[in-house]
């Protein structure tokens, strides 16, 4: 294949497949609203259209890969789900696919349902619960917040990057038989690198908004970090 990017474009996945996972979108994002609903306040509504604002911006940051003419994106899962949670997360990044399809044509308007489940379902889901794993051990200092955000937007990255691999393997328009490995790599390469640039603008953003604002970072506010263990007493003696 001659060129690739993280937004699919018509005709790269066949129509049944792409039917598949429009309606596994759209379930998703069904239950996202549901879910959102229980989050949204004063604080996180307006949070929520900057989120989504500068993921439209950063999306539109393609970077070229020089091996072999592949082109990615940031994905901005990890910062969404950072700052205004999986649910609330997961719709600005479906917002912002649908809005770079309909106006922008960047990515098909019939493959919606597969860029929304890599980026805004796979992608993100992954981020929020590496970032639950991450702050339930790490310190909430600066420096425990960046490792968070850094290897939760560098992984999610990379699975977003595997996710588009297995529907192709699903629906492929072009049979690359023995090349579909090569595919997987070279996607998977790319996006690791792909992935540190966005790790690097996932932890800065978040460290500079917690360090003025901590209360608008949403993780912060609702995973509560590992209750420490407690040694029985005995006789008044630990």
């Amino acid at each position: 294949m001659e060129t690739l990017a993280m937004h699919i474009s018509n005709g790269i996945i066949n129509g049944p497949v792409a039917a598949v996972f429009a309606v596994i979108a759209l379930a998703a994002m069904a239950y996202c609203v549901r879910r959102g609903r229980q989050d949204l306040d004063d604080r996180l509504a307006p949070m929520a259209g900057l989120v989504a604002a500068f993921i439209f911006a950063v999306q539109m940051l393609n970077f070229p890969i020089f091996t072999a003419g592949v082109s990615g994106h940031l994905l901005g899962g990890a910062l969404a789900a950072m700052l205004v949670g999986p649910w609330v997360g997961a719709l600005c990044v479906a917002v912002v696919l649908v809005v770079q399809a309909l106006v922008f044509g960047d990515g098909g308007v019939a493959m919606l349902g597969l860029n929304i489940t890599n980026m805004a379902v796979i992608g993100l889901g992954v981020a929020y619960l590496l970032i639950a794993l991450l702050l339930r051990v790490l310190p909430r200092t600066p420096a425990g917040l960046a490792i968070t955000a850094f290897v939760s937007a560098l992984v999610s990255v990379v699975v977003a990057a595997m996710g588009f691999v297995l529907q192709y393997q699903l629906g492929g328009t072009t049979d690359l038989g023995e090349n579909l490995a090569g595919l997987a790599g070279t996607m998977a390469v790319s996006h690791l690198f792909i992935g540190i640039g966005e790790g690097l603008i996932t932890a800065t953003t978040v460290v500079t908004v917690a360090k003025v604002r901590p209360d608008l970072v949403y993780a912060l506010r609702a995973l509560k970090p590992a209750a420490p263990a407690t040694v029985p007493t005995v006789g008044g003696v630990r």
